[in-house]
């Protein structure tokens, strides 16, 4: 059997989201210890609202705990075609949960929403968007793979991640980086995603699940052979060691997979 992603579980949303800082630091320092910058996909759900309770607590005094937003770049692990202030748009979530509430004195992060010139095309969308992707990773024919510092996913309750859908076909591009879809079975349809080689390529992935609402579906994801084929199943086997879940003891309640005592 080969490396596996580790499953932390906790007694509450409170106490899992002070060890999800303690991550996000570490990611973050060891960014900018690589380029000086901390480069992050973004999902949207429930997300947001625990990165904030993560990021927004006041920092312990110490170095070690120092969010440094001016440093931080945010792109959207996929994103909906709709205007940015549409109550769809991961962007609007994103922005009302975390970006609003960053205290003034704090500098603000680099984030990359769509191009709204392209709501009705998202062919053309998807290509703006892995051209902004160009940009900051480098030319794409420089570099086969973008290389997140971070990407901070979501799992729904049929096993999707981005816009990444069970047996959708999707999931097999291997080309793009960025990719439409126009029939996703959860509305609305039509958005853009990062493709599955993008987000197994990060250096750390992380899944934050919470609620009874998820035993079901992590429980089929971590303890059957069917599960791994579920979009989920396919980033902690293409992401191993580097794929890390953050869960509440509801969400992974009857989860026979073995959990991790601490980071």
């Amino acid at each position: 059997m080969g490396k596996q992603p580790n499953l932390y579980a906790f007694n509450d949303v409170s106490a899992l989201a002070r060890t999800l800082r303690k991550y996000l630091i570490q990611c973050q320092n060891a960014g900018f210890e690589r380029h000086n910058l901390f480069k992050v996909a973004v999902s949207g759900g429930s997300l947001p609202s625990t990165l904030a309770k993560a990021l927004l607590k006041p920092d312990d005094g110490g170095s070690n705990d120092a969010i440094d937003f001016a440093k931080w770049e945010i792109f959207f692990a996929d994103e909906r075609a709709v205007a940015l202030d549409h109550a769809d748009s991961n962007y609007k979530l994103l922005k009302d949960e975390l970006l609003d509430k960053i205290p003034k004195e704090m500098d603000q992060p680099k984030v990359h929403p769509i191009d709204v010139k392209y709501l009705d095309d998202v062919h053309e969308m998807a290509d703006q968007y892995q051209e902004a992707l160009m940009q900051s990773f480098a030319a794409k024919d420089s570099v086969k793979l973008p290389i997140f510092d971070l990407l901070l996913l979501g799992c729904g309750p049929d096993g999707h991640t981005c816009s990444l859908f069970p047996n959708h076909e999707l999931l097999r591009e291997s080309d793009a980086w960025v990719a439409p879809i126009e029939d996703s079975p959860k509305s609305p349809a039509k958005r853009i995603t990062l493709s599955l080689p993008v987000v197994t390529h990060g250096t750390k992935i992380a899944f934050v699940a919470t609620g009874a609402g998820k035993k079901d579906i992590l429980k089929q994801i971590f303890d059957t052979e069917e599960g791994r084929s579920l979009p989920c199943g396919l980033v902690n086997e293409g992401g191993a060691e580097k794929v890390s879940w953050f869960t509440d003891d509801g969400a992974v309640d009857g989860v026979g997979f073995p959990r991790r005592g601490s980071l």
